[in-house]
């Protein structure tokens, strides 16, 4: 038995075998079901073309019959709708068929599923990112060229005795949750994530954000640069990656007395104007760890009592004023990425849990990818809209009813945003997934096949 939400205040304890499940699913189709979150339906179609399901039967180590991988499927699609979970005050079932479209009958409670998520260690989270980004990857969701990599912290409200951060200086510490990020620069995607106790540094966790980056991208020998920012200045972690072969760092030197000394001791002549006020010199940097590398110094001003110098670090000799200039300001999109995604179960604590934590976010890591497939797909608006405003005015907005006919479960839209452009992409659907040779078959919906419709 499996505790479901039956109401806002009333759970029911469900039989949760293959047989009854099956049993639920049809029954729902044969009732037809209609609400306002028919839109998260779209979703299905792009999971199809990703191939989440064997993400999922692979992460929870169960076939397609089993309960876990619909379990794991329900938690994406929540992330989706940027919804933390089943509280009291809100119910995600019958609504347009939110729990038909994880292939149940029945929406899980929190407790139901982070049994599930407890029961699934790190190792195994990662290596979902491994397979994730790989299929990516091959998709083309990743250049691999310009990577960047970041931190992200947001406030934790636990009772736990726990290490205090200071995230803005002039502010006081306090307890925070952390995440680690890698970025690819070009496309704009997350490439993978780690996370890990408040204690934890930046110096200790990117060698193996480093690691799961290795195993997705694959890089020749110095073919991707990685775009730090100055807390990840440290000779160990410099020299960490300065052995990865196919990797090369671009940090900047941190703001202190001792540096800034040492920038206005470069004798003029090392310095080239590039243009008026903006001047570059190349040379070399010894860390007191071992290790020569390269330093490249920008003096901004005209004059010499207005100069003002800026030193970044390279692990390779590479052209200073293309890297500074064109490569480095890209690192500001993986700021872009948090306030555009954070949404989708990244912007809050949750629990202190490591293996729930990292399923969850790993499950928000799919639903990222199949959202991104979907704005690609439709284009303006959709592909400026952030995950809020998605799920706001797509997933839950759009009015529509549920139905099978013989192998088809067709999806009818009365309000559907934009439905010329939806109508172009999903209507016949099973007919443009065999021609693109993906099965319109769905694995977790017993083999029926999707189709849309647009009144």
């Amino acid at each position: 038995m499996l505790e479901t939400r039956a109401s806002r205040k009333r759970t029911k304890p469900e039989p949760c075998d293959p047989l009854s499940i099956e049993r639920g699913v049809r029954q729902l189709l044969a009732d037809k079901v209609t609400g306002n979150l028919a839109g998260v339906w779209l979703l299905v179609a792009e999971h199809l073309r990703l191939g989440t399901w064997d993400l999922l039967c692979g992460w929870t180590g169960q076939p397609t019959a089993q309960i876990e991988p619909r379990l794991a499927l329900q938690l994406v699609h929540e992330a989706a709708i940027c919804t933390a979970g089943i509280r009291a005050d809100r119910t995600l079932h019958q609504r347009g068929g939110f729990e038909l479209a994880n292939g149940l009958p029945f929406v899980a409670t929190d407790i139901a599923v982070h049994q599930l998520l407890a029961a699934c260690t790190i190792r195994d989270s990662q290596r979902l990112q491994v397979a994730l980004g790989k299929i990516r990857r091959a998709s083309g969701h990743f250049q691999g060229k310009l990577l960047a990599i970041d931190p992200h912290r947001v406030r934790s409200y636990s009772r736990r005795r726990m290490r205090e951060r200071v995230e803005k200086q002039g502010s006081r510490p306090v307890k925070m949750a952390q995440t680690f990020w890698i970025l690819d620069a070009d496309t704009h995607q997350p490439v993978c994530f780690t996370t890990a106790t408040a204690a934890r540094s930046v110096i200790e966790a990117t060698p193996e954000l480093m690691d799961l980056a290795e195993q997705i991208l694959q890089p020749k020998p110095q073919s991707t640069l990685v775009l730090a920012d100055s807390e990840h200045f440290s000779g160990e972690l410099i020299a960490d990656i300065h052995r990865r072969t196919g990797f090369d760092l671009l940090v900047p030197i941190p703001n202190r007395p001792a540096h800034r000394k040492s920038f206005q001791q470069i004798p003029e002549d090392r310095f080239t104007r590039r243009w008026a006020g903006y001047a570059t010199a190349k040379v070399p940097y010894v860390m007191k760890q071992g290790g020569t590398y390269y330093q490249f110094v920008e003096r901004t001003g005209e004059r010499p009592q207005d100069w003002r110098y800026q030193g970044f670090l390279s692990t390779s000799d590479r052209d200073e004023v293309d890297t500074l200039t064109r490569d480095y300001p890209d690192r500001w999109h993986i700021e872009e990425f948090f306030n555009v995604d954070q949404p989708l179960g990244w912007q809050r604590a949750g629990t202190q849990n490591i293996n729930i934590r990292y399923a969850q976010m790993t499950a928000g890591l799919i639903a990222q990818a199949v959202i991104h497939q979907l704005r690609t797909r439709l284009g303006e608006p959709f592909s400026a809209w952030d995950a809020n405003h998605l799920a706001k005015d797509l997933f839950f907005r759009i009015d529509g009813d549920v139905r099978v006919s013989r192998d088809v479960i067709t999806v009818t839209y009365y309000n559907a945003p934009n439905a010329e452009s939806l109508r172009s992409h999903y209507e016949e659907l099973p007919e443009k997934l065999a021609a693109d040779g993906i099965s319109p078959e769905i694995p977790w919906l017993y083999n029926y096949k999707l189709d849309f419709r647009f009144r």
